[in-house]
């Protein structure tokens, strides 16, 4: 399977020891030559890893997987009707906080994968290991949940996936989430854990952040935020289908609403227009929207053709180039909305993990 500098968890079948999608070590380049761009080298010797190359061979493009077609009616049936026939009001939101609550994971986890609390002041934190990470290289992951629900322990399969595929440690914040606290709440908390991470001792070049829907809108927000600070920025950035204008004024709000496997439209733009409310225009909410992005690292955005955040990602790809930011975008056929937090029945989500290990490698 992927070769990778530290074992990966010895764990569950679609994840054994060594399918970390950490990219094997490039040839040496001629002098002079441009550098060849770095893969994943995959090898598979029994039947069960020649199964698992299968799915981390996925591309972008192809049509969704059986698997992924079921899960994405599973989804829409459980999780987009529970959001969908809450009250749009702070107790409906506090509801959904609370169900979904009872998803976190809670089972033993695979070998090889720790778990650590950290403090940070306003907010907390945890480190997720799996196997042997670069101890000099962090992965700083904000989770998705529209800014009021969602927390480190509901996303530990995705964290340890996250961490042995890239081969680094991932420090998961709990930001602060509404209807308590605003999402200008969240960001000085993703500030102060960036800060956290450089008063640790790692080098700026050695930090990648990175998040899902809201997540994504923190992430960038984020940059920006260091930006204007004059805060050294982090190596690269990864937004899995992020929600970068909570105005929700894109397209495909409208166009994929029906296609949409997760959000309700209409329940999240009644969110982003709460949020925004009687803000400035200057507002650092508006700012992943409408900012200049120039000087912003590498960035990999990745969308499903189908959910409602589609051409918000799309728009923040096309803008980064435009600002001559080294952007990728990546679009999959008929995916749920951050189809790689649900890689345990998503297929195309655990290829997603080498996608992330390549663009890194290559950033």
């Amino acid at each position: 399977m992927p070769t990778a500098s530290g074992p990966a968890p010895d764990s569950a079948p679609d994840v054994p020891a060594d399918t970390s999608g950490i990219p094997a070590a490039a040839s040496p380049a001629e002098p002079g030559a441009v550098p060849a761009r770095r893969t994943v080298r995959v090898v598979a010797t029994t039947r069960v890893e020649r199964r698992i190359a299968r799915v981390l061979a996925l591309e972008p493009g192809g049509p969704p997987t059986l698997r992924a077609r079921v899960a994405n009616q599973f989804i829409r049936a459980i999780g987009r009707n529970l959001w969908a026939y809450s009250p749009s009001t702070d107790a409906g939101l506090l509801l959904v906080h609370r169900l979904s609550s009872l998803l976190v994971h809670t089972g033993a986890l695979p070998r090889g994968v720790t778990v650590e609390p950290q403090e940070l002041g306003a907010c907390t934190a945890e480190w997720v290991r799996a196997g042997a990470p670069d101890e000099d290289k962090v992965f700083l992951y904000l989770h998705g949940g529209g800014y009021f629900f969602g927390s480190p322990g509901l996303y530990r399969p995705f964290n340890w996936r996250l961490s042995a595929s890239t081969g680094r440690a991932v420090l998961a914040l709990d930001y602060r989430l509404a209807p308590k606290h605003t999402p200008a709440d969240a960001l000085e908390d993703a500030v102060t854990a960036y800060e956290f991470l450089l008063g640790r001792g790692y080098k700026p070049e050695d930090i990648v952040v990175g998040g899902d829907s809201a997540g994504g809108h923190l992430t960038l927000a984020l940059l920006l935020a260091l930006k204007e600070r004059e805060l050294p920025l982090p190596k690269a950035a990864v937004c899995l289908s992020p929600w970068v204008d909570l105005l929700c004024d894109a397209d495909s709000h409208r166009t994929n609403a029906r296609t949409d496997y997760l959000i309700p439209a209409k329940k999240l733009a009644w969110l982003g227009r709460d949020f925004c409310n009687g803000k400035p225009e200057d507002d650092p909410l508006y700012a992943p929207a409408r900012a200049d992005l120039t000087g912003l690292p590498p960035m990999l955005f990745v969308a499903s053709g189908s959910e409602i955040l589609r051409d918000d990602t799309r728009e923040a790809h096309e803008r980064a180039k435009a600002a001559g930011v080294d952007s990728v975008y990546q679009e999959w056929n008929g995916l749920v909305h951050v189809f790689p937090v649900f890689c345990e029945y998503v297929p195309e989500g655990k290829a997603a993990f080498r996608h992330i290990a390549e663009f890194l490698a290559n950033a």
